[in-house]
């Protein structure tokens, strides 16, 4: 695909839409200076030249990669009109495309005839199914895995709701015996599970913990903005992803955020809430002097927190959905490629003789931390840094993260390290682009030397 003449398209066809209505009208107060314009864009290139490679396999880092051209296409055609998806009048075009997306991303993950909308991101979509829990059971807690993301209890904190964090197993899940024995206590009024932890990809129970919630009256929101695309993969044999069972228990929940902007190719920022009972609308219910008059169909700000929100976000998920489909062999494909890289990764790691696996993945993170020759934390946590640092200061540089483990975490793994501080770093990397997968030999192997020169080796 050429980039850059369907951008050039986008641009023609604005300029047509805009000669339609009389062609554009110039004020000489946004006449900008050419010369001017140069050197600012010249400081912006160089810039932006600074970031990491987050389009090559090489970067093996963070939850990061470019969206895809076509992405880039439909945000840049809606951008140019600038249409605010708060109110009808605002994005009467794009209010429809949003809502045709809800309904795709409602489809995959089994809820028929939900409530949602796309958010700035999944800490805004999180927020807001918290809120909604949080007025479905006034007074009540909020229970999380320790593993689950930080924003539940930063969220939890601002809507001013008890947090309760719930152990997880040798797996990085949420243990499903201490959360029956926290419902017992009557405290809790909402449980939170993942699909698709962000720090190691562990995928929450979720169908036994839904079980256990329905027992005890309690709401069930699944934060799968990491893994919610893989449930286009739990029910294809020819793409095996583990036990189906958390991914089609999803559709028994209340509420689910989605993230389009990690693995459904989409630019930052795009996250999606969903809730199975489109009555949830009650607790959004306000008023607007000026903006709710255009029309009597429900306008999107009237069910979301945000106001302004990007009709461009919108435009760009659906363009890309038209040609990159919610099945397993649309987006699925390029969301397996990646798992099969991270499996097969975990393979080579678990015979290396420089790295040892922390924890086999689920998705597609690889976790995983270099062999010493003490046996403890802080030799792991220094050598993790140093195989990190060699690596991204190479002259063919490779960029890997780290994740800070704690000591009971890696007692729950049988690590057999001694635990001489409370926690410590290994390695993490995201194999998020299909690349990857055509990669890994050489990722492998340039981590591996990396690892033997730190040692000295």
């Amino acid at each position: 695909m050429d980039l850059s003449s369907w951008l050039l398209r986008a641009v023609d066809e604005h300029r047509s839409w805009t000669e339609q209505h009389g062609g554009p009208v110039h004020h000489p107060a946004t006449t900008v200076d050419e010369e001017r314009m140069e050197d600012a864009f010249q400081r912006l290139a160089k810039a932006l030249g600074g970031c990491y490679p987050f389009f090559h396999p090489r970067y093996a880092g963070q939850m990061i990669k470019p969206p895809h051209p076509v992405a880039v296409v439909g945000q840049l055609a809606a951008m140019l009109v600038n249409p605010n998806n708060h109110a009808l009048d605002g994005g009467p075009a794009t209010t429809g495309l949003e809502e045709e997306v809800i309904d795709q991303l409602a489809g995959m993950v089994g809820f028929g005839t939900p409530l949602g909308h796309l958010t700035g991101g999944g800490s805004m979509a999180n927020l807001e199914a918290l809120f909604v829990a949080r007025e479905s059971h006034p007074g009540l807690g909020i229970a999380v895995s320790e593993e689950a993301h930080y924003t539940h209890a930063r969220m939890c904190h601002l809507l001013g709701v008890p947090v309760h964090l719930v152990p997880a197993d040798g797996h990085g899940r949420m243990d499903v015996s201490e959360l029956r024995s926290l419902l017992a206590t009557g405290r809790i009024g909402t449980v939170v599970a993942t699909a698709g932890t962000t720090g190691t990809g562990a995928v929450d129970p979720v169908h036994s913990i839904a079980d256990l919630a329905r027992e005890a009256g309690v709401r069930v929101h699944v934060d799968a903005a990491y893994g919610g695309f893989f449930r286009l993969l739990a029910d294809d044999p020819t793409r095996p992803l583990g036990d189906p069972a958390p991914w089609r228990a999803i559709s028994r929940c209340d509420s689910v955020v989605v993230d389009p902007h990690k693995h459904g190719l989409q630019p930052y920022g795009c996250g999606a809430v969903l809730f199975a009972d489109p009555d949830v609308t009650r607790f959004y219910r306000h008023d607007s002097p000026y903006t709710y008059y255009t029309s009597s169909r429900p306008h999107l700000g009237e069910i979301s927190l945000e106001c302004s929100r990007p009709g461009a976000a919108a435009a760009a998920l659906w363009l890309t959905l038209q040609v990159i489909p919610l099945t397993a062999s649309g987006l699925g494909s390029i969301l397996a490629a990646g798992r099969r890289a991270a499996v097969r990764w975990a393979g080579l790691l678990t015979d290396s003789e420089e790295f040892s696996l922390f924890q086999r993945p689920e998705l597609d993170i690889v976790t995983y931390f270099p062999k010493t020759a003490a046996l403890t934390m802080t030799a792991v946590d220094r050598a993790s840094e140093a195989v990190a640092d060699r690596c991204s200061t190479a002259p063919d540089p490779l960029f890997v993260s780290l994740s800070r483990i704690s000591a009971a975490a890696f007692g729950k793994r049988g690590s057999g390290l001694a635990t001489d501080r409370p926690e410590a770093r290994i390695l993490r990397s995201v194999l998020m682009k299909p690349e990857s997968e055509t990669y890994l030999d050489h990722l492998h192997g340039r981590l591996e030397a990396e690892a033997r020169a730190e040692r000295g080796a």
